[in-house]
Formats: structure tokens, sequence, C-alpha cells
């Protein structure tokens, strides 16, 4: 009979108006990366929550080396060394490094905080993971890949036997990627087991040793990822074949959306493109090149030192984000949990807030007006909720990111900028939101799409742009689009 560092056996977890998890079992051997994945909504987050004692199980058995164990908070997970790595990174930037690993269990002496032995236990957990950093950088100077490890640090000093990484390369280079997995081999070295969530089912291969699958609060299959192919992975996640991933039907796109002159700002030289109605303009290059940097000046974030824009043919001034908006231009970031919504509000308050103005009469707002225009959105995208009053952060990140484009929607723009829009959604929801792409292109809107996924940007795109040290390096027409051609302009082949 094998043993089992962790067993999770027929877990219900119910929420009002959600059954979340309906009888989920998983377990994890020590020393072994387990991937879990699914679709968003699939009921991964809410299995993790119930380990890491942030949401405590209705009902099932959680087993620790085979001992039954009662985690009802997050204290009681870490004592049963259990430590959880969240998709959004919750160290404090002002603080040093030290200061994050030990927060609220600093080492005391004399009623004090002992800084010199917590700074001395700090190094001495970093020097272990062969890390060069100084435990006492302020946290907001590391990249977010330092970030990333430090978080893992902190979770060896609980001496943590359970790690649980939930996407943890979603903002990371190809290179931190390849450093985040050697230290992910050390741990297993160390007889630590890990949990690891990624929408990257490239990533399985290299990294996991079985996957476990969920579909719909249920777990639908467990693996080796030697024995299992991406193709019967997916089939397994959204219960059917996907027959369409990248859906695409090219136009033949004449008339001129943006066009950009020359643009400087702090942060890019001398960037020149334009984009047509019913086009999707893709852009590439490696984190740091400043494609979003380009955004940032033609959208008014960032001051524009000389250059030009225009917007139907005609020059335009945007000095501001709010002139842009008006002139028809839609902005969705790539970090939409800080940019763009409002965790603590409803979907519809999300879904409408961009034309809000449009429902008010005198001096109170139309509700059937505003609720009516929420159902049309979640009805044409398909976005999975118990109501309108929702808060959006109970959603998954595939319908979070289905509400911030149904607000630019709403508001009818004629370009959209879609920064990394499908960064940490699920294959399901990507074909969705792809699907959706092509659907408005041939409606005659402008898309301009920055994205780090190659494939992405080689199946949904007109032309691609790629980015260098902030300057344009390469322009690519469909018919010269390729991973080798794309890379060959990123790094200057």
């Amino acid at each position: 009979m094998e043993h089992y560092l962790l067993e999770m056996n027929n877990i219900h977890k119910r929420f009002p108006g959600v059954y979340a998890l309906r009888g989920v079992s998983l377990n994890l051997k020590a020393g072994e990366v387990l991937a879990l994945v699914g679709e968003n909504g699939a009921g991964k987050s809410t299995l993790i929550n119930v380990l890491g004692g942030i949401h405590p199980k209705d009902d099932g058995e959680i087993r620790i080396d085979g001992k039954p164990v009662e985690i009802n908070s997050v204290a009681d997970a870490r004592e049963h060394g259990v430590s959880i790595i969240h998709q959004e990174l919750v160290l404090v930037p002002y603080l040093t490094v030290a200061e994050n690993i030990f927060l609220n269990r600093e080492p005391k002496r004399g009623g004090l905080v002992d800084y010199r032995t917590m700074f001395q236990d700090a190094q001495r957990f970093i020097d272990g993971l062969g890390l060069k950093i100084d435990a006492a950088e302020k946290v907001f100077r590391l990249t977010i890949a330092e970030q990333q490890i430090i978080e893992i640090v902190k979770a060896i000093s609980f001496q943590s036997r359970i790690i649980v990484m939930d996407e943890p390369t979603s903002s990371l280079s190809d290179n931190e990627i390849d450093a985040l997995f050697e230290h992910i081999t050390a741990l297993k070295s160390k007889g630590i087991g890990i949990i690891y969530i990624s929408h990257r089912l490239s990533e399985l291969a290299r990294i996991a040793d079985r996957v476990t699958v969920l579909r719909d609060g249920q777990s639908v299959g467990s693996a080796n990822v030697a024995d299992i192919s991406n193709d019967e992975i997916v089939r397994m996640m959204v219960g059917r074949e996907m027959t369409r991933y990248y859906t695409r039907t090219y136009n033949q796109a004449t008339e001129e959306a943006l066009r950009v002159e020359h643009l400087t700002t702090a942060h890019v030289k001398d960037v020149s493109f334009s984009v047509k109605k019913g086009e999707i303009l893709g852009f590439a290059g490696l984190v740091g090149a400043g494609r979003t940097e380009v955004m940032k000046g033609i959208l008014g974030f960032d001051p524009v030192l000389s250059g030009s824009v225009y917007v139907g043919g005609k020059r335009v001034a945007i000095k501001r984000p709010s002139q842009a908006y008006a002139l028809k231009i839609g902005y969705i970031p790539e970090n939409r949990r800080e940019e763009s919504l409002f965790s603590f509000r409803s979907v519809q308050y999300n879904l409408t807030i961009r034309v809000l103005r449009s429902f008010i009469r005198g001096v109170s707002v139309n509700g059937a007006k505003e609720q009516k225009t929420t159902s049309e959105y979640v009805e044409k995208l398909s976005i999975k909720t118990a109501s309108y009053a929702t808060k959006i952060q109970n959603l998954s990140g595939g319908n979070q990111q289905k509400v911030v484009i149904s607000r630019w929607l709403a508001a009818k723009p004629d370009i959209l900028i879609m920064d990394e829009p499908t960064r940490g959604i699920d294959v399901g929801a990507k074909a969705e939101i792809y699907e959706l792409m092509n659907a408005l292109a041939a409606q005659g809107m402008a898309i301009i799409m920055i994205s780090s996924e190659l494939p992405e940007v080689i199946n949904i795109s007109d032309r691609v742009i790629v980015m260098r040290e902030s300057r344009i390096s390469g322009i690519l027409e469909r018919s010269q689009l390729s991973q080798e051609a794309i890379m060959q302009y990123a790094v200057n082949l």
C-alpha cells in the first residue's frame, strides 16, 4: 500500500447558491509535484483554500501522514506543515525581505524585536536555496521572480512539508521559470510535496510527476504525467473535444483606426505603427521590452515627450486616459485585479461602471436599464455567476476577465487595447475570448493585443510588432509569423 503525505478524501464545500466541491479527492506523496488542473470555476482554488484553512470543509476527511487532521484556520494549516503561495503575492513591499519572512512572528528579546537574529535566520533560509538576495533588501526592489522565491523561503521557514503554488509562472520570463523549476526540484529532493496549479499545460511535462483534473467541483481523474497527453488532459478538463481552439477568420482591413508616429516617452523610443479597423495587431517581445509602456503613452498614462497619435486620421493630443476613452479607445490592462476590478463590489457594478452615467435620470440610477445591460453581456459572454449581486472577487479568473471585457463592450469602443487578455485563465475560457476577439474584429473593431504566449500571438494576429529594449525591432506579416521569427527580433539573433 502506497504511503501518502497528504490525502484529501471526499471533500465537500458549499457557498450561498454554489456547490463548489462535490466529493473531491486528491493525494500527494512526499518529494512529488502534483499538478492540479481544471477550468476556472472547476474548484481548484476552493480545494486549496480548504487545505489552507481559509474555507473549512463542510464534509470529508483530510489526512497528513495517514493521520486525520482538522484544518479550520490558516494557523491550523501551518501547524500541520501546509503553506499556500497564492498567484497574487501577499508580501509587504516597503518591509525588508527578513521582515516579510517573519511577519507577525518576529523573534523577540526582552520584549523587543531581535532584528539581528531575524536577519541572520532569514539570510540562512535564503542561502539554503542558493539565492543571492540580501535579507535587508526592501521587497519592492525585487523582481516578481525574486518575490516568488521569497514566498517559497517563507514557506520553508514555517517548516512546511506541503507547499501549494498557484500559477507561479504567470508573470515570469522563460529564464525566471527555469530558475523557479530548479528551486522546485531542490524542494522535491528534501521530501517536500508540492501541489502545482497552472493553466500552462506545456509546463507539466517539465516539472510535474502526476496530474489531477477537476471539473465542475468534482475529481475526474489522475494520471502520471508521462502517461497522458495534453489533449487528453484538455478533454478531461472541459468534458468535450476542443475542435477549434484558436478561432480566426481574416478580414480585408483597409481603413486606418489608429496611427502612431515616432512616439517617445520616458520608457519607449521612436515607436511608429498603425492598426486598421477589423484588424488584430499583436505585440510580442520579452518581459520589459516596452510593449505595455507604448500603450501607456498612447492612452495618456505616461507623458509623451515627442511624436504624434492619430485616431481616425485626425491628430489628437491625449494627456490623460479620460481623453483616450472619450475618443472610443478601450483598455484592458495586464493586472486586472489591481487596475480593473472593484473586488468587493458586485458583478453588475463592475460591468456597468464605465457607462453608469447613461443610466442616471435626475438624481437616481435607472436600475432596470442597468440590469438589462448586465443581463445582455452576461448572456452574450457566457459569464458564470450566481447572481448579478455576487462580489466579483468570488468569480473565477476567466469570468472576471469577461466582466472587464464586457465593461468596455458596453461603452462601444472603436479601438480596444488588450494587455495579456488570457493570462491566468483556463483553456476553455481562452477559446471563448479568442472567439469573441474574432467576432469583434469581424464587426470592424481595431484590436491591439499584447501577449507573451507566442502560439496565441501567431494564431490570433493579422500582423505582429516585436519590441526589444523599448523600441520596435520588427514587424511581421501573417505569412511570416513563426515562433522562431518572433524570437529572432525579440532577442536580436
